[in-house]
């Protein structure tokens, strides 16, 4: 009751808040998307937004990631504005703004971020060299203390075996053979 109680008061404050807010430039046409969201140093980037209308093309801007300059141009009618950059290879990680200024009238700027790592997500990476356990193999770096470790062990499995034999038998001193 009260976990369905707590979900429905959150659910109405979000719909109340998110009638609230407004659209930096229109109804859904503030946003640049940045694909691949995350890139590796050379890789090539597509920026698309709607902020410029049907047909509109823009400028973008990559210098935060050291790409610089390059042009958002409408797609088939209809379409968004696209463009292209590559991230240059000397980027470090880190997350960058990308910007587009509208070339139109309202010349609306938008933003999206790019993250630029030195592995590609999701790309998976073949581990190297072995486990770094603490424990070592069956026959470790040393094979001199692996052999120590085995001796002991046989000795203290002897003695421990010794021990409770000698315990087992009856003491030969009261007469009894």
């Amino acid at each position: 009751m009260r976990r369905t109680a707590r979900l429905l008061t959150g659910t109405a404050l979000a719909v109340a808040a998110g009638g609230m807010a407004v659209p930096a430039y229109g109804e859904g046409a503030g946003s640049l998307t940045v694909l691949p969201f995350s890139a590796v140093p050379g890789a090539r980037v597509t920026v698309t937004t709607a902020a410029c209308g049907a047909g509109g093309a823009a400028m973008g801007n990559a210098s935060a990631v050291g790409a610089g300059m390059f042009t958002l141009a409408p797609g088939s009618p209809g379409k968004d504005a696209t463009g292209h950059f590559r991230v240059p290879p000397s980027a470090q990680p880190g997350t960058y703004e990308i910007v587009a200024t509208c070339s139109g009238g309202g010349r609306a700027t938008v933003t999206g971020d790019l993250t630029v790592t030195l592995t590609p997500v999701g790309g998976a990476t073949q581990p190297r060299g072995s486990v770094k356990t603490g424990v070592g193999g069956a026959f470790g770096a040393d094979p001199v203390q692996t052999a120590v470790g085995v001796a002991a062990l046989a000795v203290a499995a002897a003695s421990g075996t010794w021990l409770l034999h000698r315990r087992v038998r009856p003491d030969r001193s009261d007469g009894r053979s």
